[in-house]
Formats: C-alpha cells, structure tokens, sequence
C-alpha cells in the first residue's frame, strides 16, 4: 500500500474518486469534474440518495462506466474537530475496504484549512491502514488486499506538512498493525521465544540494543514472583530488553513494561473453558510495547526509551505455583498468592523493580490486568492508575488528542489494605471488590522511585467473538502520542 501526496486536481486515474459533500449537498473537494459528471452527481444528491447522516457513503459510476465516484457526507466542516474527523475517516476506509479497489484518490484541501494538513493526513492515512488490515496470516485461503495506491491531493502550501503527517499515520498505523498480529497469533506461534524475535526483528531494523534473558539469566536477577508463574509451562520464560536510545545522553528514559503472558489458563486457579481462546490475548500489553518501539523505531523519534517485556505461559501443571504458596519477588518482598489467575501482577513486579536501574523519567506499564476493568469501563476506555497526578493527566490527553481514549481511576491509600496477609508482606489479590484498583494497589507497592503509570487494557485491547474478533492495536497511538508529546516540552 503506497500513499503519495499530490498538489495537482482531481483525475481520472484512480478506480475510486473519495468527494465530499457537506450538509447544504455541496461538493467540497472536486471543482474540476467534467461538466457530465459534476452534473450527474448534483442530480442524484438532490434527489436524497445520499442520507444526511455525517460519514454516510453512496458509491455511483458516471454515465459511461468510466469513472467511479463514492460520496461521503460531511457536515459543519468549519467546526469539524479530530474526533470527529477521525470518525468520518473511519468511515471512508471501511466503505473503501468493501469495495477492494486497487487505486483511490481524495482531495483533502477543504480540510487542510480547518485542521491543518499534518493532522488531517496522519489521521486519514492512518485510518486507511487500519481498516484495511487482514487477518490471514495463517490461513490457505488468504483475502487479498487489492488496494495498492492512495493518492491524497493537498493545497500546494500544505504539501510539507501533508507529507509530515503522512508519515507519522503510516508509522503509527504500522506499529499499531504489529500489535494486532502479534495478539491474533495462536500460542502455540506467538511463545515467549517468538516475542523475543521479534524484538531481536525490530532492534536490527532501527539500529536499538536488545537482550532476550532466559530461564537461567531471570533466575540470577532473583526474579522469583515472575519465575512462579512459569512453573507449570514447558515454554523457557524470557525477558526482553529493547532500548531506543535516541536522545541526549543525559537524558532519562522513559521505560515502557509490557504484560506477555501468551497463554493464560489462569494456572491451578483453572480459568472456566468458554473463550478460554481468547486468553492468547493476554500478552496484548507486550504486543502494544513492541508496536510502540516499532513506530518510534520507524520515526526515529530522539528520545530515549526502553521497553521491559516479562513473558511467559500461565498454565496447570504438577510442579505449577498454588495457592497458598509465598514468593520473593525481586524487591525481596514477599508474596501470598491467593490465586494463580492474578498471575500478570506477578511477572508485572519483577520487572518494574528491574526498571529502577535506568534511573527513567517516567514508567509505565501496559496489562491485560484484570476483568475488573471491562466491568468498570466497557470496551471503550483504558484505565490509568498513576502515583503522579500530572502523568495521568499527560496519559489522558494523549488519549483524547489520538482518539485512543482513557480514564483516570483513582489509586487511594483506603484500597491498600485490602491487600493484606497474615502470612506474607502481601497477598496478590484484594478480593472481589474494586478489582482493577487492588491490581494497581499492587503494583504500586514496586514503584515507589520514580513516576509511574498503570494502563489496564483489557477491555480495548481485542474484540471478543463474532465477525470482528480480533486485535485492536490499541494503546498504540496513545502511547505514540504521549512520547510524541514529550518531545515539545
């Protein structure tokens, strides 16, 4: 798929021609129809076969078959902001992905104006990769994608900034697309040792430093909480470490953990079987890390950042840990586990420990943590727990800013003694109440040198059954946006 910026008209090389209409039926991104055509057109959006509804589609050929035209309702474009916008977008590229063309065109000058070309771009490009991703990596059978050229006509003004944001849609979209195929593998593909290729992938491809530990290297950095969850897999446990040092030298990283549990049967605490499936998406916080060091790989961002990823598998075994057991994670506190299901919080620990000798400006985890969350939030939002009121802040409005919305859930000290044991310096689980908090509530007690926040995605991570099942690769463009963010301060 290539995108290419165009500062020329509307022409007739493309199979689709995207035009926009506005809400009073006229014509906003095309005055250089043929007079037949623009006629013809007029005609039939008078006639009310266009619905009112904004980013409603109405695809039409003109009267010999030559050219064919799919019109898109827009409405109150001088008040349009991103959300908006990304939404008629989205719109656009699924009515595109229908139809499977091999070549569309738009002329987005009417919006350059409102938005500015870079975001107007970076947010359409970004919108076509997505919608026309396919999940067929595995299959004989695979469902083409025809669509091979997009050709985006911008004011000649605008064109630096159009390119600009071309690049940075493609990068985010891409990084988020990796995101998605890492979860959408089956676990028996996407292991421990296949998330560290991948990392080993990226790293060669972006000129980053990486390591991928094994069994022996994790138990030498006394990672004990970790290593328990590991026990009742045949697959080695690996921690990678990817670091992107692009940034002044004296500068602290930002260092990004991700959850990679690839397969969560949830251990002796054995998971009930219905969409047990579904569990290969627990190391969807792992995936978004890895999307994330790719897209700032790709845009070579000048920063520093370094990506911490536990991985292993949860499953039942003779020698798995079990309730009742205590481990000593590598703080050297100890820890009751109550229920091996609460496993992400126990490979989580280890490695923000393992974080604190980077001395980083900030930290930040990424989790399929907790049902919890789905029940508090739905499958529109991610949580976010912070020990610094600011970053949440900074998390949040990179969410709104990226349309990769999040919220702030609160991280009070009243929810820390749900954590308590008579036997251990804490139990892994606060009880039924207030689950996603107690799972941050735990995660705090590893975190208490430097700024740190909690991303709990497991309700916005994948889409659970039927047709749309699947991957959704987010929090990529948040997290893209807050780093991006960081650079301007």
């Amino acid at each position: 798929m290539k995108f290419e910026i165009s500062s020329t008209k509307i022409n007739y090389s493309s199979d689709i021609s995207i035009l926009a209409i506005d809400e009073k039926n006229n014509l906003l991104n095309a005055n250089n129809l043929n007079t037949s055509d623009d006629k013809m057109i007029k005609s039939i959006i008078k006639k009310g076969d266009l619905s009112e509804a904004d980013g409603s589609l109405l695809k039409i050929n003109d009267g010999e078959g030559k050219n064919v035209y799919l019109l898109a309702r827009i409405a109150d474009v001088k008040n349009i902001d991103s959300s908006r916008l990304n939404l008629f977008f989205t719109k656009v590229a699924k009515g595109v992905s229908q139809y499977n063309p091999k070549s569309i065109q738009i002329c987005l000058c009417f919006l350059s104006k409102v938005l500015g070309a870079e975001d107007v771009v970076m947010l359409f490009s970004r919108s076509v990769i997505h919608n026309c991703y396919k999940i067929n990596s595995l299959k004989n059978d695979k469902s083409k994608l025809n669509l091979s050229k997009i050709l985006i006509h911008v004011a000649k003004d605008y064109a630096a900034a159009a390119k600009k944001g071309l690049s940075i849609g493609e990068a985010v979209a891409h990084g988020a697309n990796l995101t998605k195929d890492l979860g959408n593998l089956p676990p028996n593909v996407c292991t421990p040792t296949y998330l560290g290729d991948v990392a080993k992938k990226i790293a060669k491809e972006n000129g980053m430093k990486v390591k991928v530990l094994g069994k022996s290297q994790i138990e030498k950095l006394k990672m004990g909480s970790f290593l328990s969850v590991a026990k009742g897999s045949r697959e080695e446990p690996k921690f990678i470490i990817l670091e992107h040092l692009k940034g002044k030298t004296s500068e602290k990283p930002t260092v990004l953990v991700g959850k990679g549990i690839t397969f969560d049967a949830g251990g002796i605490s054995l998971k009930p079987g219905a969409n047990m499936d579904e569990m290969k998406y627990d190391m969807c916080g792992a995936a978004t890390v890895l999307g994330v060091m790719k897209t700032i790989g790709t845009m070579k961002l000048p920063l520093n950042v370094v990506a911490l990823i536990p991985a292993c598998e949860n499953l039942p075994d003779g020698i798995a840990v079990k309730p009742g057991d205590i481990v000593t994670s590598m703080s050297g506190q100890t820890i009751e586990i109550l229920n091996t299901d609460a496993e992400g919080r126990l490979i989580l620990c280890d490695a923000l420990t393992y974080a604190e000798r980077y001395k980083p400006t900030t930290v930040i985890d990424i989790a399929t943590l907790t049902g919890a969350c789905v029940i508090a939030l739905g499958h529109e939002a991610s949580a976010v727990f912070s020990n610094q009121e600011s970053l949440a802040r900074e998390l949040i409005d990179a969410g709104e800013q990226s349309q990769d919305r999040a919220w702030h859930m609160p991280l009070w000290d009243e929810y820390q003694p749900l954590l308590d044991s008579n036997f251990a310096d804490m139990a892994n689980i606060g009880g039924r109440a207030a689950g996603s908090i107690t799972a941050a509530c735990f995660l705090s007690r590893f975190t208490k040198k430097y700024n740190w926040a909690h991303l709990d995605i497991a309700g916005t991570a994948w889409i659970s059954g039927g047709k749309a099942k699947g991957g959704t690769g987010r929090p990529v463009n948040l997290l893209t946006k807050f780093l991006m963010n960081r650079l301007k301060k």
